[in-house]
C-alpha cells in the first residue's frame, strides 16, 4: 500500500483505530516514512507532538509517547465530563450554580490561576465553563467538579472512566484542574479527547472566545491561548507549569475546496523544569510553526508531509526559541503557574 493510501486509510478508521495508527511504530511504517522525500512538518526538538486533520488522519507524531504532566489541559476533560452529564443547547445558559466557600477562598490564591468569586454568588453553568476554559480558573474547575459529582475525588473517578472509554490508555487524572503533576497524558491521547469534545457546539464556541468579563466589575480576562485567531486557530487549551513545561492543545480550520476541515494538534513538555516564561516561549514558537505549515500545504501534499521522517529530538533548539515570548499568557494570580 502506498504512503498516501496508508494515510487515507487511517482517516477512515474509527476513533480507536486512528489512535492505533498514530501510535504505529512498526518497521513497515518506518520504511514508508523513509521512502517519502517531502519536507517534514516543523516538529519541536523536545517533548512530544502530534497533528491530525479531518479527512486525512494523523499527519505525524514525534517524541516518545510516554505520559507527561499536562497542567491545565486537564480542564478539557473536566469540561467534557460536565457537558456529558449536563448537556447545553447553543443558547442555553444552563442551571444556576452557587459559589461555595472553598471556591471563594481559593480565589484569593497567589500561586495558581483563579477567577475572583464570592461565596453565595450564583452563575449559570455556561458562564462558569467560560471562567474555567478562557482565563483557566482552577477554583472554578474544582467548583464544577464538586457540583457535578459531590466531591472532587468522585469527579476525578468519572474523568478516568471517561478517558478509558475513549481509549486514552496513557492518560490519568488526579485532579480536575491540573495543578498537581499527577494529571498525565500523551500528545496522541489528547487528540482523541480534542476530536471528541470539539463535536460539542457549546464547547467549540467557548474555546473560540478571546475574552470573558469577570464578575464584580473587575474587567475582562483574556484567553490563555495566544494562538487563537491566528492561522485559523479556533481553540483549544493551554497548560503551563514549571514541572509540566509548556503545553498546548490546539484546534484550527483549514479551507479545502470550499469546506472547512478541522486540524488538531498537541505540543507537550516544552522546557519542562524551566521557568513558565521560557516554557511558553518554546511551546508558542513550535505550535505556530506547525499550524502555519499545515495551513500553507496543499491538501494533496499533506499525506506526504505526514509520512516524512521527523527530525531528531536531540537536535539543539535554535537560540531564537530560548527567549521570552511577547504577550506571554499570565495567570490571573500573576504567577502563570497553571494556565
Amino acid at each position: 500500500m502506498s504512503v498516501p493510501a496508508l494515510i487515507r486509510r487511517s482517516a477512515e478508521l474509527p476513533g480507536r483505530g486512528r489512535l492505533a495508527a498514530c501510535r504505529a511504530g512498526d518497521a513497515a511504517l518506518a520504511a514508508a516514512r523513509r521512502a517519502v522525500s517531502a519536507e517534514p512538518l516543523p516538529w519541536p526538538y523536545e517533548g512530544q507532538a502530534s497533528v491530525e486533520i479531518e479527512g486525512i488522519g494523523c499527519l505525524g507524531t514525534v517524541g516518545e509517547q510516554r505520559p507527561v504532566p499536562i497542567a491545565s489541559i486537564t480542564k478539557v476533560m473536566t469540561a467534557y465530563v460536565v457537558l456529558r452529564e449536563h448537556p447545553l443547547g447553543p443558547r442555553d445558559p444552563g442551571p444556576a450554580i452557587r459559589v461555595d466557600r472553598a471556591a471563594a477562598r481559593e480565589s484569593g490564591s497567589t500561586i495558581e490561576s483563579v477567577v475572583p468569586v464570592e461565596e453565595g454568588q450564583e452563575f449559570p453553568l455556561r458562564q462558569l465553563l467560560e471562567y474555567m476554559l478562557i482565563p483557566s480558573g482552577n477554583n472554578i474547575a474544582r467548583l464544577l467538579a464538586r457540583w457535578t459529582a459531590g466531591s472532587e475525588a468522585a469527579f476525578v473517578r468519572r474523568m478516568n472512566e471517561a478517558a478509558a472509554a475513549l481509549g486514552m490508555t496513557r492518560t490519568r487524572f488526579t485532579s480536575s484542574c491540573g495543578m498537581d503533576t499527577g494529571n498525565i497524558s500523551t500528545a496522541v491521547d489528547l487528540l482523541v479527547l480534542a476530536r471528541t469534545v470539539m463535536r460539542d457546539e457549546v464547547f467549540r464556541n467557548i474555546v473560540a472566545t478571546p475574552s470573558v468579563r469577570l464578575p464584580g466589575g473587575r474587567g475582562e480576562a483574556r484567553t490563555t491561548n495566544r494562538l487563537l485567531g491566528r492561522h485559523g486557530v479556533a481553540g483549544l487549551k493551554t497548560g503551563t507549569s514549571t514541572p509540566a513545561g509548556g503545553n498546548v492543545l490546539w484546534a484550527a480550520y483549514k479551507e479545502v475546496d470550499g469546506s472547512r476541515n478541522l486540524v488538531l494538534g498537541a505540543v507537550l513538555a516544552q522546557r519542562s523544569g524551566r521557568s513558565p516564561v521560557r516554557a511558553r516561549a518554546a511551546v508558542w514558537a513550535h505550535s505556530r510553526r506547525l499550524v502555519a505549515a499545515v495551513q500553507r500545504a496543499p491538501l494533496d501534499e499533506l499525506a506526504a508531509l505526514g509520512a516524512a521522517a521527523p527530525p531528531s529530538l536531540t537536535q539543539p533548539t535554535p537560540d531564537a526559541e530560548r527567549g521570552p515570548v511577547r504577550g506571554a499568557a499570565v495567570a490571573l494570580s500573576g504567577r502563570g503557574r497553571a494556565g
